[in-house]
């Protein structure tokens, strides 16, 4: 673990860089659309490395998120052929595609909102949205929704529980750093199971869906 370690501590100075802000809202943006990194974790080393600023940070966070998720929407809408197939592909995510649209048109905003809040790829969930023809209006605020809930509690949390929380990361890092790993996990699972009332033969029958129509 002791590489983590390094990392951990290489991050948390680039955290307190008088430019990180712009770094999160970047890597919001992109991670949203078609980059691998999510911001979750430069999130909250910059909330650990100023406490007072969390829900700032937490409100850059939120925002460009649903921007960059925007713009993963109009890559589904508009370009999913020239341009969305290949960046699922490059990020390993073409075999999720059609079950994520099934999903979505089974389950509507309430897909958006549970992969907003879990370290699922949102990226894969914006441009099936796109490519779907999913009600723009709902798009945005089920995204609004999920992606304010997960980042803005954070930043609320490191807010009121700032210098608490950082000697509690700083005691117990390789412990959080595999939970993160069962919650990524975790997260998968929720996504698979969003039946919810219907049972799991629904679930079941997205899960088994290799095709999807564009609209």
């Amino acid at each position: 673990m002791g590489w983590i370690r390094s990392l951990y501590d290489w991050t948390m100075a680039k955290a307190a860089h008088p430019h990180a802000q712009w770094w999160l809202a970047f890597f919001a943006f992109v991670e949203s659309s078609f980059f691998p990194i999510p911001p979750h974790p430069l999130l909250g080393l910059m909330c650990l490395a100023e406490p007072k600023k969390a829900i700032r940070f937490a409100f850059i966070c939120t925002a460009f998120s649903v921007l960059g998720g925007l713009f993963g929407y109009a890559i589904g809408y508009f370009l999913y052929d020239a341009v969305g197939a290949w960046l699922l592909g490059a990020l390993g995510l073409t075999d999720s595609f059609a079950p994520a649209a099934c999903y979505l048109r089974e389950h509507d905003w309430e897909v958006i909102v549970v992969a907003g809040t879990t370290p699922v790829p949102f990226k894969l969930l914006t441009i099936t949205a796109g490519f779907i023809h999913m009600n723009l209006a709902t798009f945005t605020l089920a995204a609004i929704a999920g992606r304010g809930l997960i980042f803005m509690t954070v930043g609320v949390l490191f807010r009121v529980f700032g210098a608490p929380i950082k000697r509690f990361i700083d005691k117990y890092l390789g412990t959080l750093t595999a939970a993160f790993v069962v919650l990524v996990i975790g997260g998968f699972i929720a996504f698979t199971q969003l039946a919810g009332g219907e049972g799991d033969t629904a679930a079941d029958a997205c899960a088994a869906v290799t095709e999807v129509q564009p609209g």
